[in-house]
């Protein structure tokens, strides 16, 4: 039973404009609540105990939250947070990219654990689906009519992950990476063996290529919802579904 998650909280949240200007973009509320808050909950509903906040910028206003946020279950839990900039340095520095809070908790984590971004919310149902107990790695992924404009899972018949197409020109399927992911100790050990990206960042799908290489990594399909939490727009998106599938969000928590 997977009990830690790792969360990535480091950005600077540029597509958010000027909203994310004296925050993280995590912190920006929805109906009067951080948007972490809404995560938060349904990682505690979905029986995840243990959360690892890798922060960023301006970290200090996360650690805050952090100290006076309340888990919506009973019993223990518990949330730490390690700061990206003062283990690896800033963007402007140089070590930046989806890959680098996986290198800050390398040294702390010798267990099975579920990573995912702070700026996604997913269903606890899809949250509860990866907690799969055996030695794979697992990529979730979802069902996309505009594939074009994401990566693109491309994976056999027994779900094992294949590769990971960016933005595909042309058709190659239509199963999106939307994350989260479940990862072993194993990751690790590939995080020496990738560069800089194109875009000069440490990219996590280039781990997860590799890993898939060696047939180590199966696709998980999402069946609820995948909540992008990254621009303007997105904040009445999210109020509105959180206000009319109150049911799906509050009921089916429980």
């Amino acid at each position: 039973m997977i009990k830690k998650v790792v969360l990535a909280v480091a950005g600077t949240g540029t597509r958010m404009l000027d909203l994310a200007k004296d925050k993280p973009k995590h912190l920006i509320t929805v109906l009067n609540r951080p948007f972490l808050a809404y995560l938060l909950d349904n990682l505690f509903y979905a029986g995840y105990k243990d959360i690892v906040l890798v922060v960023g910028y301006k970290g200090e206003m996360i650690e805050t939250f952090k100290n006076l946020y309340v888990p919506p279950v009973p019993g223990e839990f518990k949330i730490t947070a390690i700061s990206q900039y003062d283990l690896l340095g800033t963007k402007e520095q140089g070590t930046y990219g989806t890959a680098c809070p996986l290198m800050c908790v390398k040294d702390i984590i010798s267990e099975p654990f579920i990573f995912l971004y702070g700026d996604n919310l997913y269903s606890v149902k899809d949250l509860k689906a990866l907690n799969i107990d055996d030695d794979y790695h697992y990529v979730a992924g979802m069902y996309h009519e505009a594939p074009e404009k994401y990566g693109v899972l491309i994976f056999d018949k027994e779900g094992f992950l294949k590769e990971i197409i960016e933005k595909p020109k042309e058709f190659v399927g239509n199963i999106i990476n939307t994350g989260p992911f479940k990862f072993t100790p194993e990751v690790f050990k590939k995080l020496p063996l990738i560069q800089k990206s194109s875009r000069g960042e440490y990219e996590i799908t280039d781990i997860i290529s590799l890993l898939a290489r060696e047939k180590k990594v199966k696709v998980k399909k999402i069946e609820d919802y995948w909540i992008d939490f990254g621009k303007p727009e997105d904040i009445e998106k999210l109020a509105e579904f959180l206000k009319n599938d109150s049911k799906n969000f509050t009921e089916n928590n429980k």
